[in-house]
């Protein structure tokens, strides 16, 4: 479907005619996107759309005061701020990178202007909102109704997919955060999908070992994640 730069390496990017990715091409500026950088936060304006192809942006609630918890997960599949461009530029999450990388970085005024075109860009933006809510929806059951050990892994799927890579910077600590549990529950479940020798965790990096049986670990909402963005964005994680 797409005839756009190599360059774009970001899938949304990818996936746009040439012509019309030709035209966001002025208006696109690569960044460094650093481990913990927020990028916006729940309340504020958002200035700034990001299209992240080699690093991953966790969005997260804030439910009370210090306390905070993810709901969905953006890495080269998709775009940050996606509220911004369909009319509301204040965050209802807060923003913050997981994984350390790069990404392109666009006003999020001047990619909402293009939105109102129509056309492909505009197709797909609202596709994968579409995506989005998916995973954001399917989380909140998941969160209630499954073993924290298939959430695990299910989040463990998610996060390699979008890194395109087996090895994950991960503590113990942050996992716990992402999660919304305590750091001894994920301290028990990583350790038993490592004693099955499905994962190694040392130092700060959990390397997947056995992607098969990680994904037989996860609960099913991995899989309908999954398939609904294949079904609407056209493309499949590898």
């Amino acid at each position: 479907m797409s005839e756009a730069s190599p360059q774009a390496v970001n899938r949304l990017l990818a996936a746009l005619p040439d012509a019309e990715y030709q035209h966001l091409v002025p208006h696109l500026e690569r960044v460094p996107l650093s481990l913990k950088q927020v990028l916006y936060k729940a309340g504020e304006l958002i200035e700034y759309v990001y299209f992240p192809d080699s690093a991953v942006v966790s969005l997260m609630s804030t439910p009370e005061e210090g306390s905070m918890v993810e709901v969905g997960l953006v890495g080269n599949e998709g775009i940050v701020g996606i509220p911004a461009v369909l009319g509301d530029n204040i965050g209802t999450t807060t923003a913050m990178v997981q994984v350390a990388g790069f990404g392109m970085r666009m006003k999020a005024s001047l990619l909402k202007t293009e939105f109102q075109r129509g056309g492909s860009l505009q197709s797909l933006l609202l596709r994968y909102t579409i995506a989005l809510y998916a995973l954001v929806s399917q989380g909140v059951a998941c969160n209630r109704l499954h073993h924290l050990e298939e959430r695990l892994a299910r989040w463990l799927l998610l996060l390699c997919e979008r890194v395109q890579s087996n090895e994950l910077p991960l503590t113990q600590v942050f996992m716990s955060k992402m999660l919304g549990v305590r750091r001894a529950g994920v301290t028990e479940a990583a350790n038993s999908l490592q004693r099955a020798g499905i994962i190694r965790y040392s130092r700060g990096m959990i390397t997947i070992l056995n992607r098969q049986e990680l994904e037989a670990a996860s609960c099913p909402c991995y899989k309908i994640v999954k398939s609904e963005y294949a079904r609407l964005l056209g493309t499949e994680h590898s």
